[in-house]
């Protein structure tokens, strides 16, 4: 009977003994495994981040200018910032130039998208892809100084100069009314920019040009200028990329996605009001 009773006693311990091997082995096979998942995901490769270079300008106050501290900055400049920040997979970079080259750089691969309130028209969208959200909308009327009543539409600029900037949405509205119109206007096209179009109007050098109604009180804060007759031409704000390009059509719809989110959450009326001195970014406006 003791016999019996040591024996299983023995029997007992060497399963115990047993037991703690087994639990000690998988324990440290646990602690094995855990370490190579860390290991692994340590060593797993990121998410490639893609470099998208936008284009823009340095000479349209409040959109994109340098300010006092040769900072970049802007309406669409702090908006494309803001998009960028709402989109971990791109990377954005500016790169400045002249307006009348900024499409032509498109065309040519050296930058990936525009951004300079570019507006969308019949002739700009046979070349180029837009986005579909909207950042901004525009109304184009004619500009005089404040004492001038004598012009209300397009037919009162004939054989008058009008000044303009090569390849915009207003030079395109003076260029198609002169086909119809055997260049009855004076096109005069620009070269310092919106900053130099008050004082070549109220020194006389032409008598009008065409701006969007938020640019007025931009370049004009003294008030020699007004609007007149009605608009000429009502269009979305939007990016403008290469067409027929899969890259640059997934590219717009994720920025689509991200002008969405800003839209709903106040981010880019803020903005608008903040840069452009109201909210242009409907057509309610």
């Amino acid at each position: 009977m003791k016999k019996t009773f040591s024996l299983l006693i023995v029997l007992a311990l060497s399963a115990a003994l047993a037991g703690c091997g087994a639990n000690g082995k998988n324990e440290g096979n646990n602690e094995q495994a855990a370490s190579g998942n860390k290991a692994e995901a340590a060593n797993a490769p990121k998410a490639e981040v893609k470099k998208i270079i936008v284009g823009t300008g340095t000479g349209f106050k409040k959109v994109c200018f340098l300010d006092e501290n040769g900072k970049l900055t802007g309406f669409d400049v702090e908006l494309v910032r803001k998009i960028d920040e709402e989109l971990p997979e791109y990377e954005f970079e500016f790169k400045t130039m002249d307006f009348s080259n900024l499409l032509l750089s498109l065309e040519t691969d050296k930058i990936d998208f525009v951004a300079h309130e570019i507006e969308k028209n019949p002739e700009r969208e046979q070349k180029y892809l837009f986005n579909q959200e909207p950042y901004a909308h525009w109304r184009n009327k004619i500009v005089v100084t404040k004492e001038n009543d004598s012009i209300q539409s397009l037919d009162d600029l004939k054989g008058k100069k009008v000044l303009t900037t090569a390849t915009s949405a207003q030079a395109q509205i003076l260029e198609n009314y002169n086909k119809e119109h055997e260049n009855a206007i004076e096109i005069v096209y620009q070269n310092n920019g919106a900053n130099d179009t008050v004082n070549q109007l109220v020194t006389g050098r032409v008598d009008a040009t065409l701006s969007a109604d938020f640019v007025l009180s931009l370049i004009d804060p003294e008030g020699k200028l007004k609007t007149t007759g009605e608009p000429l031409s009502e269009a979305d704000i939007l990016f403008t990329f290469r067409k027929d390009e899969p890259e640059s059509k997934e590219l717009a719809d994720a920025i689509d996605t991200a002008i969405v989110k800003l839209k709903g959450d106040g981010t880019l009326g803020k903005l608008s009001t903040e840069w452009l001195g109201g909210d242009f970014t409907s057509e309610s406006k």
